[in-house]
Formats: C-alpha cells, structure tokens, sequence
C-alpha cells in the first residue's frame, strides 16, 4: 500500500512535468510563429519609410512627376520620431507633400478644437518639412463657419494648404466659403504650385458618376483628393483629364486615396476567404471603420498588392492617369510600436 502511494504520487509528478514542459514548447512555438511575422528590423516607424519610399521610387519610375502625399504619421519625419530629432531627409525626399488631420480642430470630436498639447506636439514635424521645402495640407474637420475661417487663418500664418472639412466622410463640397480667398487660375504641376484643396472621397451624395465630375469641374480647387473608383467602377483617362481643369481653366493635380496600412473588404484585391491571420499579413478589424483591417504592411505579400507590379494597387492609380497617390493609415506603426 505504501509503495503504490508513492508510485502514484511520483506518477502524478512526471505527468505535471510533462505538461509543464509541453506548455513551454507550445509557448516558444508560438512566439517563434508570431515572430515569423515581425519585421526583422523591429523598427515599426523605418518599415513604414520603406514602404512609402518603396511606392515613391515605382511610381516615379513611371511618371516622374507623380506626386506621392503620406497622410498622418508625422513622427516618421525624424529618424527617431522625436521632435528635435534629426530629420529624416531620404524619406523627405521621398514624398512631395504631407497630410496631416486633425491639427487645429477634430481631434477628439468634429467641430472641437484639438487640444493646445496636441496641436504643439505635431507642429514641429510639419516645420520641419516646410523648412525642407515639403508642403503641408491640413484637413481640420469643423463647420461652424467662424471655426472653419479660424482653421484657414491658423493654417496660413504656419504655411499650410488648408482644407475645412464639414464632413468626417468627405462627402460633400463646402459651400463655406463662398469663395476661398487664394483661388487663382495658375497652372498646377506640383503640390509646391498649389494654394488650397478639396478632399473629397466619398461619393454617396451623387448618384452617377458624371454627376460627381461635374461637381469638381465646377470649382476651382487646385488639388483635388478623390476615391479611384466611382462606386468601384474605375476613372477613365479621359474623366480624370476633364477634372484635371479647374473651372476658371487653369490645371490642376487630380489624386488618388489609397490606404496602405489597413486592407479593404470593398477594394478589387479582396478575397471572400480572407480572415484575420489567413493570409499572414492580414491582422485584426479596424472596430472604428467597418470592412477595414489592420495589416502587416512590412510583408512582401501585402506590398506586393500595393506596388511593384503590374497587377498592384497604384499600377491601377498610374494606369488611370491621377496625377499622384495620397497615402493613408501611415500611423499603423502606433498600432503595432503599442
């Protein structure tokens, strides 16, 4: 009796320790896994560089003047995304203006002011491209009219191209003001040339597309950011060449969303099987924007889909004939730096 009471207690030791050694396996089996799918580098901010840098050197390869705008992101600006960090002057290089949303109105709720430690904190980046000769558009999202002239008249004494947006959609063309007060006529060749903008990405509040087209041919905007897509129905060349002239006759800059840090469940690349984790580099639901996911955008899979071929994403903007792609989601890296 003695005997099989310590038989069964060492038993029941050797069957603890085995579990415990099969849930370290396990542990370091997923880690490895997960790791697989890291990048290499661990550097969340320069993978973000390379990808933008990366879609600057294709798209320019194909048309020299193509225009390449990161929205959002500022701290990639310096190579350690501090303030008084030193600046990043090859990804500068790289792009041909920046977005940035949010900077004096919008950033906890439409229409709010953003928070004074907010708007000091990104200030500093966006001198920063100023002073290498990087321009800045700011989309402010407010519609109380003395917010929107505060926004235009922040935004001009700093430099900035401003846009005041009534709508977080981007649905709608302001008709505050009547009139900007820096429209012109002059010809568009650069985000350098240009003095205002309109953001304009979602088409819900227009039943065809040629209604849409006449609604931008109709102003006087000189850079115009618009979907590639009407209701996922491609532009022709021939569409974008007839916004490409504001109504006053001068040229203008014509050009394309595209999200870069999150994928789409509405875009032409998706497919019915996808989930989270298959393919690899697709990650977790976006819970703030319906169909848009997270993505691991330093893998080869994921930046295949959006340059670098002939089937990717921006061949598709090149083929069409914008005039430069303005990329979206380049914070990502806070997601996964977090």
């Amino acid at each position: 009796m003695r005997y099989s009471i310590i038989f069964n207690q060492k038993l029941f030791t050797m069957r603890v320790l085995i579990l415990f050694i099969s849930l370290i396996l396990f542990s370091v089996s997923s880690c490895n896994k997960d790791e697989d799918n890291q990048p290499a580098s661990g550097d969340y901010k320069q993978e973000m560089r390379n990808i933008v840098q990366g879609i600057s050197i294709y798209a320019k390869g194909i048309n020299t003047s193509f225009q390449i705008i990161p929205q959002n992101g500022h701290n990639l600006i310096t190579f350690d995304g501090e303030e008084n960090g030193t600046p990043n002057t090859k990804y500068m290089a790289a792009i041909d203006a920046v977005g940035r949303e949010d900077l004096y109105y919008g950033y906890e709720n439409d229409d709010a002011s953003t928070p004074l430690a907010d708007t000091e904190e990104m200030i500093p980046f966006l001198d920063i491209c100023r002073q290498n000769n990087v321009p800045v558009l700011v989309t402010d999202y407010c519609f109380t009219h003395s917010k929107m002239d505060d926004s235009y008249r922040k935004n001009s004494a700093k430099g900035y191209i401003s846009f005041a947006a009534p709508e977080r959609d981007l649905n709608v063309i302001p008709n505050y003001p009547a009139e900007r007060s820096n429209v012109n006529s002059s010809d568009i060749n650069t985000c350098n040339d240009a003095k205002n903008f309109l953001y304009l990405i979602n088409s819900e509040n227009y039943s065809t597309k040629q209604e849409f087209i006449n609604a931008i041919t109709a102003t006087n905007y000189d850079i115009v950011l618009i979907d590639y897509a009407f209701n996922e129905e491609v532009y022709t060349n021939s569409e974008i060449n007839s916004m490409k002239i504001k109504n006053n006759g001068g040229k203008r800059l014509i050009i394309s969303y595209m999200s870069i840090g999150e994928a789409e469940d509405y875009r032409y690349y998706w497919q019915n099987d996808w989930k989270t984790g298959s393919p690899e580099w697709l990650d977790k639901v976006n819970p703030d924007w319906a169909g848009n996911y997270k993505v691991k955008y330093w893998m080869d899979e994921w930046q295949s889909i959006i340059y670098g071929n002939d089937n990717s994403y921006l061949k598709k903007i090149l083929d069409a004939g914008f005039d430069g792609a303005y990329l979206d989601i380049i914070d990502a890296f806070e997601y996964y730096e977090e």
